[in-house]
């Protein structure tokens, strides 16, 4: 995409009131993500949980209309 396509594309995209958002992430293919991955997952799978996830996620919501 040419500089110009691509800079009057970025302006539809901020005259329809959004903002380009560019993500930065670690490699899902290197080992090192793989490693921590599986440490995090870990460290999950043994959590000591009080109450369920569930329980969790209704204690934080608010109905749609309630907000």
């Amino acid at each position: 995409m040419s500089v110009q396509k691509q800079g009057s594309e970025h302006r539809r995209i901020r005259e329809r009131g959004r903002r380009l958002v560019q993500i930065r992430l670690t490699d899902p293919r290197s080992r090192a993500f793989g490693k921590e991955s599986r440490r995090q997952a870990l460290l999950v799978a043994i959590q000591d949980r009080e109450f369920d996830d569930q329980d969790f996620v209704e204690a934080v919501s608010v109905e749609w209309g309630d907000e």
